[in-house]
């Protein structure tokens, strides 16, 4: 659910942004729908999500939520890790984030007809609302996680992590702040591969 790391990690390729940003939506043989470069950022984004998963300070982070949250953890941690890029989006980029945000809506909504169903679904609403510029603030990240724990099957509980993020803030931060230059690295080593 990390729409904001996946978007920034992606680079300028359209293209891979789009394949980047849709793959959570693409399943299984869905992939060959697409044209050769979306496939790359789908398998891109695969990767990313490959090296955080199995990331030291994604781990530590993700177990810190476990006994609550169980499997819906690294979920969860996503979000978190997508505030803090958001929140302290200066450290990251000299791009404005508004303006990098508005940007990726309109790469995405260029080729809304070309786009999995759930994405339809959601893309103009995430647009409309700036979703990826208000999980920087606590309160936009507090409705994300609602939203979530709403769509879940059964009681996550998922709407309680804001509290958990605020009681630990600083070990959370410190965690994003270790790991977010690794994965920039790692992601600029996949895409001169994919490329």
């Amino acid at each position: 659910m990390n729409y904001l790391a996946h978007l920034y990690l992606s680079g300028d390729n359209e293209e891979i942004i789009t394949g980047n940003f849709i793959a959570d939506h693409v399943k299984g043989n869905g992939i060959n729908k697409f044209n050769e470069t979306i496939r790359k950022g789908i398998l891109l984004h695969r990767q990313i999500d490959q090296f955080t998963d199995s990331h030291p300070q994604f781990i530590l982070s993700k177990n810190r939520l476990a006994p609550n949250y169980r499997k819906y953890a690294g979920v969860i941690v996503d979000m978190y890790y997508d505030h803090f890029l958001s929140a302290f989006w200066q450290d990251y980029a000299d791009e404005p984030i508004e303006k990098f945000t508005r940007r990726m809506y309109k790469i995405l909504l260029k080729r809304f007809l070309t786009l999995p169903p759930k994405t339809k679904r959601i893309l103009p609403f995430m647009a409309k609302d700036n979703w990826l510029v208000g999980y920087g603030k606590p309160e936009g990240l507090g409705r994300a996680l609602s939203g979530m724990a709403y769509r879940t099957p059964f009681d996550s509980g998922m709407e309680n992590a804001i509290n958990d993020l605020q009681d630990d803030y600083a070990l959370y931060k410190n965690e994003f702040e270790t790991f977010f230059p690794e994965i920039i690295e790692y992601t600029r080593n996949q895409k001169a591969e994919l490329l």
